[in-house]
């Protein structure tokens, strides 16, 4: 096989910066051995949580098992590579899984930051530390402007940097040992993608997330897909990649845009949950927000000012609040002592997923004001990134960083992001009309809280949403899946 270091899409990389990505690898190495002798057995199982929703089947690796446990389909299944890091990844593999299981495919869960007995998930956990001690400290100023931003940025775009990672995924791919190489693969970060190129597997895509065209998501052997035209374009010349270096550009079949990836629930029911917001809002029913925390958890402060502010709303039964912290209950205490008068009307769904489950489903009653403040807390992964996709069809306004939610078919309000490279997201959905501009601070967030309550702002971005429908922008996930079928097929 081709060193995938040396050679990215036709442009040589210079001697300096292979031989500093042949020191990455060693370094890592050094630090967690090479387990590329060691035969990894796959052991499939229900996934207990969104099993039941998705169909969704667990991939889990160890070499601790006789031999594998239970048969991947090899003609109807799909495998959804993805890895921790943060909640976007999840929720992104979630959407694609979701399709996969409507269009009549078994989507197999593959984790690849799950199997800690591995070298791949040993590598993928320190670069994850990482990147979430990052993202917490990218709150104090002068980290956030001289190390935070510039690497998320320009650090993240060298096609220098995708050279190193390349070498890395090598150490990665013993995990698909025993997985049949003729399953598509569906990898929502560039490691699962770069890791089964590497073990062999014939038919990966690669479902880019951000809209910001970066090195670091390139994965030369598979497909890549674009939720935007902007990033398209960027891509297709590897625009940036080399700084002012015309590159030679990607080969157009390499590249495909798709559109948004959102879960088929969500874009089924995009008429029937946009109609019931701009009807709450003409019958001056309580505006319905969902503020939602990412992996890292580093949006706390915000949600404090917000939450202030909405308070006498609240109480008047003018607003109402979904606040889902994920798997950070002490994101939830904090906020509860932070404002004492939260408790007087908060109430508390926390690791309880059968009462989310209720909650969710009521509260999509047309007939039903929702009031008061509502947290949502658990403990599994799985629950706490899919409880925002549970709350998000019968809230009002989803306020978010502009990450991977940024294009969610709901009217977004965007704080500020954590990383320079996801402020393209809420540019591209304030051009579509589904989403606020990024509010950088506090006074402006406060100022767009007020448009939603005070104006027609609200049913404007769900007319929008309705219209982008209509034209496939949310249909990502859905061609991502038919992708990968159809690359099996012609490769009978």
């Amino acid at each position: 096989m081709a060193d995938r270091s040396k050679v990215i899409f036709g442009n040589v990389i210079s001697d300096k910066d292979y031989k500093k990505a042949l020191k990455s690898k060693k370094k890592f190495v050094k630090k967690y051995g090479d387990d590329s002798a060691v035969d990894y057995k796959i052991k499939v199982s229900d996934n207990s949580v969104i099993g039941p929703i998705l169909g969704v089947k667990t991939i889990d690796v160890t070499a601790k098992i006789p031999a594998d446990e239970g048969t991947m389909d090899t003609e109807k299944g799909i495998i959804v590579g993805n890895i921790r890091m943060g909640f976007g990844h999840y929720r992104i593999s979630m959407a694609i899984a979701s399709y996969a299981h409507h269009l009549g495919y078994t989507p197999y869960w593959m984790d690849l930051n799950s199997y800690k007995e591995t070298t791949c998930t040993k590598v993928i956990g320190a670069q994850n530390d990482l990147y979430s001690l990052g993202s917490r400290l990218s709150r104090f100023y002068l980290f956030n402007k001289f190390v935070w931003e510039p690497t998320n940025y320009e650090g993240f775009r060298a096609l220098s940097y995708n050279s190193s990672d390349q070498k890395n995924a090598e150490l990665m791919a013993p995990v698909y040992k025993n997985v049949p190489k003729d399953i598509p693969v569906i990898a929502t970060h560039v490691w699962p993608a770069q890791a089964a190129i590497h073990a062999g597997m014939k038919y990966v895509v690669n479902a880019i997330p951000d809209n910001w065209p970066m090195a670091l998501h390139l994965s030369e052997g598979s497909v890549h897909t674009i939720q935007c035209r902007n990033a398209y374009m960027g891509y297709r010349i590897l625009n940036g990649m080399a700084k002012k270096e015309v590159l030679k550009p990607m080969p157009s079949e390499s590249l495909i845009y798709t559109g948004h990836y959102i879960d088929y629930e969500l874009v089924e029911n995009i008429e029937k949950d946009c109609n019931a917001r701009i009807n709450r809002k003409k019958n001056s029913r309580p505006m319905r927000f969902l503020l939602t925390i990412g992996g890292a958890g580093a949006q706390k402060e915000i949600f404090a000012e917000i939450i202030k502010h909405l308070m006498p709303y609240i109480e008047k039964g003018i607003a109402a609040l979904y606040v889902n912290v994920g798997d950070y209950r002490n994101v939830w205490d904090e906020l509860k002592k932070e404002i004492p008068e939260m408790s007087k009307i908060a109430i508390d769904h926390m690791d309880n997923w059968e009462d989310t489950l209720e909650f969710s489903e009521t509260a999509l009653n047309e007939n039903i004001d929702v009031t008061g403040i509502h947290g949502f807390y658990h403990s599994d992964i799985f629950k706490a990134v899919y409880t925002t996709n549970l709350l998000m069809r019968s809230c009002d306004v989803l306020v978010t960083k502009p990450s991977e939610l940024a294009f969610y078919p709901v009217p977004k309000l965007f704080i500020k992001r954590v990383g320079k490279h996801e402020m393209w997201g809420a540019i591209h959905s304030a051009e579509i009309g589904d989403g606020t501009l990024e509010c950088r601070d506090i006074p402006h967030t406060i100022q767009m809280l007020d448009q939603f309550l005070e104006t027609d702002l609200l049913c404007e971005m769900c007319e929008n949403i309705v219209a982008n429908k209509k034209a496939g922008i949310y249909d990502g996930a859905k061609k991502v899946v038919e992708l990968a079928v159809k690359l099996r097929e012609a490769g009978k």
